[in-house]
């Protein structure tokens, strides 16, 4: 085996979920950083009344304050991962830190959580995704951001999702912002502008898309991992293309 061959097959052990191959017309919208008490609601309201289902990274610390919403969103069908339990960046604390914030997560996700992990901001390298492989977690990054974490007008965070969404895409979004994002930019705390984006976009795309869970997805086609290390200096614009 040449040592190209070897180093492929080491990547793809520890790749990344980004999305799936599939011609079937299902998507996997995501959201993460929440649950939040007043914004996580309404979103699953949005999301019921488009028969769409998503997945929800979330972040610990909140899940143990408002355990309610981890039930409710069970409940309603949408499937839970684990987001951290204080949303740090992984590349810039131990690997001790690493495991325990996953295990500290997991404790307060607990009977709903999934095995599937978003590491906070896309942050990762080598050793932080063998912290997750370790403890028996997915990876699950996203092949499309509307930039949510910033203050953008609703029509066109849409409209950005709309023209690179295809059969197989994984959506990154925000029920809730835990930390702030991107020192380039004021964080948006407000989450009105990202649900009315969610709205518009079901609304112009559920007739030619069916809106899934990750785990659904995943059944749905080959499951695309890339080797995906960011660390924290590194320019978030360039995230989703650095595979």
């Amino acid at each position: 085996m040449s040592n190209r061959v070897a180093l492929a097959m080491k990547r793809w052990a520890v790749g990344t979920i980004t999305h799936v191959e599939t011609q079937e017309k299902v998507v996997a919208l995501t959201f993460d950083d929440g649950p939040h008490p007043d914004f996580t609601p309404r979103l699953l309201d949005i999301l019921e009344r488009h028969n769409a289902r998503a997945t929800f990274f979330m972040v610990g610390k909140a899940a143990e304050k408002h355990p309610e919403l981890v039930r409710l969103v069970a409940e309603r069908g949408h499937a839970i991962g684990n987001h951290t339990w204080d949303h740090l960046s992984l590349p810039s604390i131990s690997g001790r830190e690493r495991r325990e914030q996953i295990r500290a997560c997991k404790r307060a996700l607990a009977p709903f959580g999934q095995r599937l992990f978003r590491p906070p901001y896309g942050h990762q390298n080598f050793g932080s995704r063998l912290d997750a492989l370790r403890l028996g977690y997915q990876v699950v990054t996203w092949s499309l951001v509307a930039e949510d974490w910033l203050d953008r007008d609703p029509a066109w965070m849409a409209e950005r999702i709309e023209k690179d969404i295809c059969s197989g895409s994984v959506v990154c979004l925000h029920d809730s912002i835990y930390r702030d994002w991107h020192e380039d930019g004021e964080p948006q705390y407000d989450r009105h502008q990202t649900l009315e984006a969610v709205n518009l976009l079901l609304e112009k795309l559920s007739a030619e898309y069916r809106f899934v869970t990750v785990p659904e997805l995943m059944r749905h086609g080959r499951v695309v991992r890339r080797y995906w290390r960011v660390e924290k200096n590194e320019d978030y614009n360039s995230l989703a293309y650095r595979w």
